[in-house]
């Protein structure tokens, strides 16, 4: 794996929307039980139909606290996401340097992908319903699917270079097309409780990929 693989994406979340950050050990400690509260409230009952007294009912404290912290629900769901995104994002398909193997990168993204998604299912599914709604959260979410695609792109372009990859393919939607394949597949997976084994996940989008790409590996063509 090259070093690029782990240079820094977007953020998920602005950090001027996650409210005021405590500048006591009591004050961390009380921001981040209303954080842990926001999520399972969240989680359990959808982002339009979770209620602040729901939220604070979790976190057993008081209304007045809450604002203490956080303007409304908006700026609590932001903080689940800054407190969730390390686990939530993954770097993708990074550029892929001549001693490594191409199959096995592709894999191992694919395999981080879907394990990250398993995660954080539902936060991602809710994110995906505030993007709806909310601007501020679709941009956000937009600049992290373009990283993504961008870097899946100079990926392939590496490849078609190294005339492993189909030299005919247009980078850019060959990337949006199995970026989205495997989102979709994960989203399908994981929110829908199909059950299947992420082994067989890694497997087949691996698969996919490379057959997609042409890539001369006779064990994957």
């Amino acid at each position: 794996m090259t070093a690029a693989r782990s240079a820094s994406l977007p953020a998920l979340v602005d950090p001027s929307m996650v409210g005021v950050q405590p500048q006591t050990p009591r004050g961390r400690r009380t921001r981040d039980n209303l954080v842990r509260a926001a999520r399972t409230v969240f989680e359990r009952d959808g982002y339009v139909d979770s209620r602040l007294v729901d939220i604070v009912a979790e976190a057993q404290c008081s209304i007045g606290t809450f604002y203490t912290w956080f303007d409304g629900k908006d700026e609590v769901f932001a903080a689940v996401l800054h407190e969730a995104q390390a686990d939530m994002l993954h770097p993708g398909t990074g550029r892929i340097a001549p001693a490594d193997d191409p199959v096995a990168i592709i894999a191992e993204s694919n395999r981080a992908y879907f394990e990250a998604f398993s995660r954080n299912a539902r936060l991602n599914q809710l994110l995906g319903q505030v993007a709806s709604v909310d601007p501020r959260f679709r941009d956000l979410r937009k600049a992290r699917a373009d990283a993504f695609i961008d870097r899946n792109t100079r990926a392939i372009r590496d490849l078609q270079k190294r005339g492993l990859a189909d030299a005919e393919l247009d980078a850019r939607i060959a990337a949006t097309a199995l970026s989205g394949m495997v989102s979709r597949l994960a989203n399908d997976s994981y929110l829908f409780d199909d059950n299947t084994p992420v082994d067989a996940l890694v497997t087949t989008a691996t698969r996919l990929w490379t057959n997609a790409l042409g890539l001369t590996m006779p064990t994957y063509r």
